[in-house]
Protein backbone atom coordinates (compact mmCIF):
# COMPACT_ATOMS: atom_id res chain seq x y z
CA UNK A 1 0.00 0.00 0.00
CA UNK A 2 2.86 2.47 0.86
CA UNK A 3 4.35 1.46 -2.70
CA UNK A 4 0.82 2.57 -3.99
CA UNK A 5 1.01 6.15 -1.94
CA UNK A 6 4.40 7.16 -3.19
CA UNK A 7 3.53 6.30 -7.48
CA UNK A 8 0.48 8.40 -6.52
CA UNK A 9 2.60 11.52 -5.44
CA UNK A 10 5.15 10.99 -7.59
CA UNK A 11 2.74 11.37 -10.72
CA UNK A 12 1.04 14.34 -9.19
CA UNK A 13 4.06 15.74 -8.68
CA UNK A 14 5.19 15.29 -12.59
CA UNK A 15 1.80 16.31 -13.95
CA UNK A 16 2.24 20.06 -11.85
CA UNK A 17 5.96 19.94 -12.74
CA UNK A 18 5.45 19.69 -16.44
CA UNK A 19 2.53 22.14 -16.45
CA UNK A 20 4.67 24.92 -14.78
CA UNK A 21 7.45 24.58 -16.92
CA UNK A 22 5.24 26.11 -19.97
CA UNK A 23 5.93 29.51 -19.22
CA UNK A 24 9.68 28.52 -19.18
CA UNK A 25 8.84 27.40 -22.99
CA UNK A 26 6.67 30.97 -23.82
CA UNK A 27 10.79 32.84 -23.89
CA UNK A 28 12.03 29.95 -25.94
CA UNK A 29 9.09 30.11 -27.97
CA UNK A 30 8.80 33.66 -28.74
CA UNK A 31 12.58 33.95 -29.41
CA UNK A 32 12.38 31.08 -32.24
CA UNK A 33 9.75 32.87 -33.57
CA UNK A 34 11.41 35.87 -33.77
CA UNK A 35 14.51 34.62 -35.64
CA UNK A 36 12.22 32.97 -38.42
CA UNK A 37 11.95 36.85 -39.41
CA UNK A 38 13.25 37.93 -42.87
CA UNK A 39 16.24 38.85 -42.91
CA UNK A 40 17.73 41.28 -45.67
CA UNK A 41 21.31 40.46 -47.12
CA UNK A 42 23.40 43.06 -48.80
CA UNK A 43 25.97 42.48 -51.54
CA UNK A 44 29.61 42.59 -50.35
CA UNK A 45 30.50 46.13 -51.06
CA UNK A 46 27.17 47.07 -52.08
CA UNK A 47 25.84 50.97 -51.08
CA UNK A 48 22.55 51.30 -48.83
CA UNK A 49 20.79 53.03 -46.62
CA UNK A 50 18.59 52.23 -44.31
CA UNK A 51 15.55 53.08 -41.86
CA UNK A 52 14.47 51.21 -39.27
CA UNK A 53 14.06 50.67 -35.23
CA UNK A 54 16.81 48.80 -33.10
CA UNK A 55 15.53 45.84 -31.48
CA UNK A 56 18.43 44.40 -30.01
CA UNK A 57 22.19 44.77 -29.81
CA UNK A 58 25.24 42.94 -28.70
CA UNK A 59 28.48 44.69 -28.72
CA UNK A 60 29.06 46.58 -32.09
CA UNK A 61 26.33 44.03 -33.62
CA UNK A 62 23.10 46.08 -33.96
CA UNK A 63 19.83 44.05 -35.06
CA UNK A 64 17.73 46.87 -37.26
CA UNK A 65 14.07 46.42 -38.12
CA UNK A 66 12.98 48.30 -41.53
CA UNK A 67 9.62 50.11 -41.83
CA UNK A 68 8.74 46.99 -43.88
CA UNK A 69 9.02 44.15 -41.29
CA UNK A 70 12.36 42.72 -42.17
CA UNK A 71 15.68 42.94 -40.33
CA UNK A 72 18.93 43.47 -41.39
CA UNK A 73 22.35 43.15 -39.39
CA UNK A 74 24.17 46.31 -38.92
CA UNK A 75 27.97 46.11 -37.90
CA UNK A 76 29.23 49.34 -35.95
CA UNK A 77 32.86 50.29 -36.99
CA UNK A 78 35.43 52.45 -35.20
CA UNK A 79 34.89 54.89 -38.24
CA UNK A 80 31.14 54.86 -38.17
CA UNK A 81 29.46 58.41 -37.96
CA UNK A 82 26.96 58.94 -35.78
CA UNK A 83 25.14 61.88 -35.98
CA UNK A 84 21.68 64.23 -34.88
CA UNK A 85 19.24 64.08 -37.93
CA UNK A 86 18.84 67.75 -36.96
CA UNK A 87 15.91 69.83 -38.65
CA UNK A 88 17.56 73.76 -38.10
CA UNK A 89 20.20 73.75 -41.39
CA UNK A 90 21.25 76.85 -39.45
CA UNK A 91 22.93 74.58 -36.52
CA UNK A 92 25.81 71.86 -36.16
CA UNK A 93 24.38 68.45 -35.43
CA UNK A 94 24.91 67.22 -32.50
CA UNK A 95 27.95 64.02 -32.28
CA UNK A 96 27.20 61.14 -30.51
CA UNK A 97 29.13 57.86 -29.44
CA UNK A 98 28.16 54.51 -30.65
CA UNK A 99 27.14 53.56 -26.73
CA UNK A 100 23.87 56.18 -27.45
CA UNK A 101 22.71 53.93 -30.38
CA UNK A 102 20.39 51.71 -27.86
CA UNK A 103 17.23 49.42 -28.08
CA UNK A 104 14.14 51.31 -29.52
CA UNK A 105 15.82 54.53 -31.04
CA UNK A 106 14.42 55.21 -34.98
CA UNK A 107 17.62 55.54 -37.03
CA UNK A 108 18.69 56.46 -40.42
CA UNK A 109 21.85 54.17 -41.49
CA UNK A 110 24.08 54.59 -44.28
CA UNK A 111 26.91 51.97 -45.31
CA UNK A 112 28.01 49.05 -47.30
CA UNK A 113 28.21 45.20 -47.43
CA UNK A 114 30.11 43.33 -45.50
CA UNK A 115 31.32 39.72 -46.26
CA UNK A 116 28.84 37.89 -44.12
CA UNK A 117 25.55 39.83 -45.75
CA UNK A 118 25.38 42.15 -43.02
CA UNK A 119 25.52 46.39 -43.76
CA UNK A 120 28.91 47.84 -41.91
CA UNK A 121 27.98 51.01 -41.26
CA UNK A 122 29.42 54.52 -42.56
CA UNK A 123 27.04 56.76 -41.20
CA UNK A 124 24.23 56.59 -38.51
CA UNK A 125 21.72 59.46 -37.49
CA UNK A 126 19.21 59.75 -35.52
CA UNK A 127 16.15 62.49 -33.93
CA UNK A 128 16.71 64.10 -30.04
CA UNK A 129 13.11 63.29 -30.04
CA UNK A 130 13.86 59.51 -31.30
CA UNK A 131 16.48 59.49 -28.82
CA UNK A 132 14.03 60.67 -25.87
CA UNK A 133 11.67 57.63 -26.81
CA UNK A 134 14.31 55.59 -26.80
CA UNK A 135 15.82 55.83 -23.64
CA UNK A 136 12.21 55.94 -22.01
CA UNK A 137 11.59 52.39 -23.24
CA UNK A 138 15.10 50.91 -22.25
CA UNK A 139 14.08 52.95 -18.33
CA UNK A 140 10.81 50.78 -18.05
CA UNK A 141 11.61 47.55 -19.93
CA UNK A 142 15.10 46.50 -18.73
CA UNK A 143 14.08 46.71 -15.05
CA UNK A 144 10.99 43.99 -16.34
CA UNK A 145 13.71 41.83 -18.24
CA UNK A 146 16.07 41.25 -15.24
CA UNK A 147 12.98 40.31 -13.31
CA UNK A 148 11.89 37.87 -16.17
CA UNK A 149 15.38 36.49 -16.30
CA UNK A 150 15.67 35.12 -12.83
CA UNK A 151 11.75 34.13 -12.96
CA UNK A 152 13.36 31.70 -16.75
CA UNK A 153 16.14 30.40 -14.38
CA UNK A 154 14.08 29.14 -11.51
CA UNK A 155 11.14 27.76 -14.14
CA UNK A 156 13.89 25.89 -16.21
CA UNK A 157 15.37 24.27 -13.31
CA UNK A 158 11.54 22.88 -12.68
CA UNK A 159 11.79 22.36 -16.61
CA UNK A 160 14.69 19.83 -16.05
CA UNK A 161 13.00 18.20 -12.77
CA UNK A 162 9.59 17.52 -15.26
CA UNK A 163 12.40 15.88 -17.76
CA UNK A 164 14.26 13.95 -15.00
CA UNK A 165 10.64 12.87 -13.89
CA UNK A 166 8.93 11.75 -17.30
CA UNK A 167 12.04 9.03 -17.67
CA UNK A 168 10.57 7.38 -14.77
CA UNK A 169 7.13 6.95 -16.23
CA UNK A 170 7.52 3.55 -17.33
CA UNK A 171 9.07 2.36 -14.13
CA UNK A 172 6.32 3.78 -12.25
CA UNK A 173 3.72 2.40 -14.13
CA UNK A 174 5.59 -1.25 -12.88
CA UNK A 175 5.27 -0.50 -9.67
CA UNK A 176 2.13 0.51 -9.61
CA UNK A 177 1.16 -2.66 -11.33
CA UNK A 178 2.70 -4.35 -9.04
CA UNK A 179 0.63 -2.99 -6.11
CA UNK A 180 -2.69 -3.11 -7.51
CA UNK A 181 -2.12 -6.88 -8.54
CA UNK A 182 -2.78 -6.39 -11.87
CA UNK A 183 -2.29 -4.23 -15.41
CA UNK A 184 -5.11 -2.10 -14.71
CA UNK A 185 -4.58 0.27 -12.66
CA UNK A 186 -1.05 1.09 -13.41
CA UNK A 187 -2.26 1.45 -17.28
CA UNK A 188 -4.93 4.12 -15.88
CA UNK A 189 -2.35 6.13 -14.28
CA UNK A 190 -0.43 6.00 -17.24
CA UNK A 191 -2.78 7.35 -19.34
CA UNK A 192 -3.64 10.41 -17.33
CA UNK A 193 -0.06 11.44 -17.41
CA UNK A 194 0.12 10.77 -21.58
CA UNK A 195 -3.41 13.28 -21.23
CA UNK A 196 -1.32 15.56 -19.16
CA UNK A 197 2.09 15.53 -20.99
CA UNK A 198 0.09 16.10 -24.62
CA UNK A 199 -2.28 19.02 -23.12
CA UNK A 200 0.94 20.82 -22.01
CA UNK A 201 2.16 20.32 -25.31
CA UNK A 202 -0.61 21.68 -27.10
CA UNK A 203 -0.49 25.09 -24.60
CA UNK A 204 3.34 25.10 -25.83
CA UNK A 205 2.73 25.15 -29.17
CA UNK A 206 0.01 27.98 -29.11
CA UNK A 207 2.06 30.37 -26.91
CA UNK A 208 3.39 32.42 -29.94
CA UNK A 209 -0.35 32.68 -31.64
CA UNK A 210 -2.12 35.51 -30.58
CA UNK A 211 -6.09 36.23 -31.25
CA UNK A 212 -7.14 39.56 -32.00
CA UNK A 213 -9.96 40.81 -29.59
CA UNK A 214 -10.89 43.85 -30.54
CA UNK A 215 -9.41 47.02 -32.81
CA UNK A 216 -10.10 50.21 -32.28
CA UNK A 217 -9.33 53.22 -34.48
CA UNK A 218 -9.14 56.71 -32.76
CA UNK A 219 -8.83 60.04 -35.34
CA UNK A 220 -6.88 63.55 -34.96
CA UNK A 221 -7.88 66.71 -36.41
CA UNK A 222 -5.48 68.10 -39.08
CA UNK A 223 -1.46 68.33 -37.98
CA UNK A 224 -2.51 67.53 -34.45
CA UNK A 225 -1.77 65.06 -31.94
CA UNK A 226 -4.22 65.91 -29.31
CA UNK A 227 -6.78 63.02 -28.73
CA UNK A 228 -10.16 64.25 -28.66
CA UNK A 229 -12.66 63.38 -26.07
CA UNK A 230 -14.71 61.01 -28.63
CA UNK A 231 -11.30 59.28 -29.30
CA UNK A 232 -10.51 59.24 -24.87
CA UNK A 233 -14.32 57.44 -24.92
CA UNK A 234 -13.34 54.80 -26.99
CA UNK A 235 -9.84 54.16 -25.77
CA UNK A 236 -11.72 53.88 -21.76
CA UNK A 237 -13.62 51.02 -23.31
CA UNK A 238 -10.29 49.34 -25.19
CA UNK A 239 -8.62 49.89 -21.41
CA UNK A 240 -11.88 48.23 -19.31
CA UNK A 241 -12.20 45.18 -22.11
CA UNK A 242 -8.33 44.63 -21.76
CA UNK A 243 -7.94 44.46 -17.95
CA UNK A 244 -10.05 41.60 -18.22
CA UNK A 245 -8.19 39.30 -20.85
CA UNK A 246 -6.17 37.44 -19.64
CA UNK A 247 -2.50 37.49 -20.84
CA UNK A 248 -3.63 40.36 -23.44
CA UNK A 249 -0.53 42.77 -25.27
CA UNK A 250 -1.60 46.13 -26.97
CA UNK A 251 -0.50 46.87 -30.59
CA UNK A 252 -1.11 50.88 -31.19
CA UNK A 253 0.35 51.41 -34.58
CA UNK A 254 0.02 55.49 -35.61
CA UNK A 255 -0.74 57.04 -39.41
CA UNK A 256 -1.08 60.00 -40.99
CA UNK A 257 -2.71 61.15 -43.92
CA UNK A 258 -0.77 63.14 -47.04
CA UNK A 259 -0.96 66.92 -45.94
CA UNK A 260 2.25 67.51 -45.13
CA UNK A 261 5.79 66.88 -46.45
CA UNK A 262 6.98 62.87 -45.39
CA UNK A 263 9.16 63.23 -42.97
CA UNK A 264 6.54 65.90 -41.09
CA UNK A 265 3.96 62.98 -41.47
CA UNK A 266 6.78 60.23 -40.06
CA UNK A 267 7.19 62.30 -36.58
CA UNK A 268 3.75 63.53 -36.50
CA UNK A 269 2.15 59.58 -36.81
CA UNK A 270 4.78 58.83 -33.83
CA UNK A 271 3.87 61.65 -31.95
CA UNK A 272 -0.17 60.13 -32.43
CA UNK A 273 0.99 56.57 -31.17
CA UNK A 274 2.66 57.86 -28.20
CA UNK A 275 -0.11 59.74 -26.66
CA UNK A 276 -3.03 56.93 -27.14
CA UNK A 277 0.05 55.19 -24.99
CA UNK A 278 0.56 58.45 -22.43
CA UNK A 279 -3.21 58.45 -22.34
CA UNK A 280 -3.68 54.17 -21.88
CA UNK A 281 -0.99 54.27 -19.18
CA UNK A 282 -1.50 57.11 -17.12
CA UNK A 283 -5.32 57.22 -17.15
CA UNK A 284 -5.95 53.51 -17.18
CA UNK A 285 -2.66 52.64 -15.66
CA UNK A 286 -2.23 49.97 -18.61
CA UNK A 287 1.77 48.95 -17.69
CA UNK A 288 4.14 49.52 -20.28
CA UNK A 289 4.57 45.75 -20.81
CA UNK A 290 1.84 45.61 -22.37
CA UNK A 291 1.82 47.34 -25.06
CA UNK A 292 4.01 46.14 -27.92
CA UNK A 293 6.80 48.88 -29.05
CA UNK A 294 4.61 51.19 -30.82
CA UNK A 295 5.41 52.37 -33.83
CA UNK A 296 4.35 55.82 -36.20
CA UNK A 297 3.85 54.36 -40.05
CA UNK A 298 3.56 57.90 -41.34
CA UNK A 299 1.73 58.52 -45.40
CA UNK A 300 2.04 54.64 -45.18
CA UNK A 301 -0.47 51.89 -44.98
CA UNK A 302 -3.62 54.56 -46.21
CA UNK A 303 -7.32 53.03 -45.51
CA UNK A 304 -8.72 55.39 -48.07
CA UNK A 305 -8.40 57.59 -50.90
CA UNK A 306 -5.76 60.41 -49.92
CA UNK A 307 -7.10 62.99 -52.85
CA UNK A 308 -10.18 63.22 -50.86
CA UNK A 309 -11.21 65.27 -47.72
CA UNK A 310 -13.14 62.50 -46.23
CA UNK A 311 -10.56 60.11 -47.14
CA UNK A 312 -7.08 61.77 -45.74
CA UNK A 313 -9.97 62.29 -42.50
CA UNK A 314 -10.03 58.84 -41.94
CA UNK A 315 -6.42 58.38 -42.89
CA UNK A 316 -5.54 60.29 -39.71
CA UNK A 317 -5.96 58.27 -36.78
CA UNK A 318 -3.93 55.42 -34.67
CA UNK A 319 -5.30 51.63 -34.39
CA UNK A 320 -5.20 49.72 -31.07
CA UNK A 321 -5.52 45.90 -31.13
CA UNK A 322 -6.09 44.28 -27.76
CA UNK A 323 -4.51 40.88 -28.34
CA UNK A 324 -4.83 37.93 -26.22
CA UNK A 325 -2.45 34.70 -26.14
CA UNK A 326 -4.00 31.25 -26.95
CA UNK A 327 -1.14 29.60 -25.14
CA UNK A 328 -1.90 31.49 -22.20
CA UNK A 329 -5.73 30.92 -22.08
CA UNK A 330 -6.39 27.60 -23.17
CA UNK A 331 -7.08 24.86 -20.54
CA UNK A 332 -3.92 22.64 -19.40
CA UNK A 333 -4.85 20.91 -16.78
CA UNK A 334 -3.98 17.07 -15.75
CA UNK A 335 -6.98 14.86 -14.62
CA UNK A 336 -6.15 12.75 -11.22
CA UNK A 337 -8.54 10.48 -9.89
CA UNK A 338 -9.09 8.83 -6.46
CA UNK A 339 -8.65 5.28 -5.56
CA UNK A 340 -9.92 3.45 -2.31
CA UNK A 341 -8.10 0.67 -1.12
Amino acid sequence: MKKLSILKSLVVLLSLTMTSSVMAYQNGTMKDNDSRKMQTQVASGQKMKVQGTVISRDNNTVILRETTGSEITVQLAGTTKIEEKKSNPFRGSKKYSTDEVIRGLFVEVEGRGGSSGDLVAEKIKFSTDSQRVAVSINSQVVPVENRLGTAEGRLTEAEQNAKRLSGQLEELAQVANLANGGAAAAQKTADQAIEGVNKTNERISSLDDYEEKKTTTVNFKVGSAVLTPEAKTMLDEVAAQAKNEKGFVLEVRGFASADGSTTLNDRLSERRSDAVVRYLAQQHQIPLRRIILPFGYGEAIPVADNTTREGRIQNRRVEVKVLVNRGLTSPGTVGTTTSSN
